[in-house]
This record gives C-alpha cells, sequence and structure tokens, in this order.
C-alpha cells in the first residue's frame, strides 16, 4: 500500500498504482478503507490483534463441545469422577 500511495503522489492512476503493485482496484479501495489513516506498526498490530481474536472464537466455540464430552463420559463412568478427584488434589 505504501508503495501504492509513493506513486499516486507522484502522479500515476489509482489503476497504474494498482498494477504496478499487483492488486486490484477494488483491493486497493478495500486496503485503503480498511488501513487508510494507520502507519504500518499500527496495521501490522491490528493484523495481529484480528488473528488473536480468531483463535479465541474459536477456543470459545469449541467450549459446548468439550463440556458435553466431559458431562457424557461423567454420565457413563461416574465412580471415575471421586478417583480423578482425589489424584488431582494429591498433585498440589
Amino acid at each position: 500500500m505504501m508503495g501504492a500511495e509513493i506513486l499516486l503522489n507522484q502522479g500515476a492512476t489509482i489503476g497504474e498504482a494498482s498494477r504496478k503493485i499487483g492488486v486490484t482496484e477494488q483491493t486497493y479501495y478495500r486496503c485503503r478503507k480498511e488501513y487508510g489513516g494507520l502507519r504500518i506498526e499500527q496495521a501490522k498490530r491490528l493484523k495481529s490483534l484480528e488473528k488473536e481474536n480468531a483463535g479465541l472464537k474459536k477456543l470459545v466455540a469449541d467450549l459446548p463441545l468439550d463440556n458435553a464430552i466431559v458431562c457424557y463420559f461423567l454420565a457413563r463412568f461416574p465412580p471415575v469422577l471421586p478417583i480423578i478427584l482425589q489424584l488431582d488434589n494429591t498433585n498440589r
């Protein structure tokens, strides 16, 4: 995007600048809309936070499944629960 901005300041059109940096005009406009006023460090930080957020959303989405698995095994093997709790307390 920085390359496109430099080319635009030198008088190139958006279409020319987009072709020179290897993206479509639509991609240029989308990126400019999303990252327009950000410095490079801010844009990198934003991408990092978006990636972290996606991972956290995946973890939260998996919680009901984990809960269902635990409930299934506790219903099927109730005598195991006191043994598990006893082992957990001895490791502390």
